[in-house]
């Protein structure tokens, strides 16, 4: 027989975790981190910006000295790293100028970005970055340029002028559906332009992207880990959004709220390029404990 509060307060059915099947850091990401550790272990060491876009890596690389300014000028150690997202060739002579030495850090697809626009320049394409004004990879692919446009939104390609050639590359962290809307709208615009494509979108991030949609749609719920201030993490986020009716953006495990999941049968996780796994494994043993 059972009792009056198993009748009125049934236990609640176990919750589904699933992880995305390509999440968390990539490889230029951990590279990076490599480096800097590495480099730091030789010599005093200060990163130009933040190495990646992620709390608790910026604190374990500041825990072990390595210290971290936005303007070369404010640097005193004898070195300087470039971080994982690049710098314009502008930046690097300005700390070159003050005698640092200047390592490199910048991941190998954001070197093809530059490349890219580098060649496209050359042949006499005005450049077209489509991205987020303002992130240190889009400055560092804009600087060494006289001219060019960033583009994010429909309005800001109806603000572009006319020329008879456009090159387009994209911020590598874009999700590569938007990129190439943006691509079709330009060339519709001005359609009596050559417009060259580029397409600079890395292939974790299109992994990831497209893990997270497929994650997405079979969950009540899904939790993206990654640093606040990360693109890609953001996108990963948003993208989510389309397919799933709860997304949690979170650093980590203390931001975790157990009400957010109340009635979720199915929870998915996944993380930005910048997320260590440790975070990624913490925010999962918490979502196993308190669910």
């Amino acid at each position: 027989m059972q009792s009056a509060s198993a009748i009125l307060f049934p236990p609640r059915p176990a919750v589904k975790f699933i992880r995305a099947a390509h999440l968390g850091m990539c490889f230029g990401v951990r590279d990076a981190i490599a480096l800097a550790l590495e480099e730091s272990r030789r010599q005093p060491l200060t990163i130009l910006g933040q190495l990646v876009h992620n709390e608790s890596v910026v604190q374990d690389l500041r825990s072990r000295g390595i210290g971290l300014e936005d303007r070369a000028a404010d640097v005193t150690t004898p070195a300087v790293m470039i971080t994982a997202h690049g710098a314009s060739e502008k930046a690097r002579q300005q700390a070159r100028d003050r005698g640092l030495q200047v390592l490199e850090a910048t991941c190998p697809l954001v070197h093809h970005a530059h490349r890219a626009i580098q060649r496209l320049t050359r042949e006499f394409f005005h450049p077209v970055i489509i991205g987020q004004r303002g992130h240190v990879e889009v400055r560092g692919l804009t600087e060494d340029l006289d001219a060019f446009d960033i583009v994010l939104t429909d309005q800001e390609v109806e603000q572009m002028a006319e020329r008879p050639r456009f090159g387009v590359v994209a911020q590598t962290t874009q999700p590569i559906q938007t990129v190439r809307r943006l691509v079709e709208l330009i060339r519709r615009r001005f359609s009596g332009a050559e417009v060259r494509f580029v397409d600079t979108v890395c292939q974790p991030t299109k992994l990831r992207q497209a893990a997270a949609e497929e994650l997405a749609e079979q969950c009540d719920a899904v939790v993206v880990v990654g640093g606040l201030q990360s693109n890609n993490t953001r996108q990963l986020a948003l993208s989510c959004a389309r397919y799933c009716p709860r997304v949690c953006h979170v650093q980590g495990a203390a931001g975790l709220r157990a009400e957010w999941f109340a009635d979720a049968r199915t929870v998915g996780l996944t993380a930005g390029t910048s997320t260590p796994d440790a975070v990624i494994d913490e925010v999962e043993e918490w979502l196993r404990a308190n669910l």
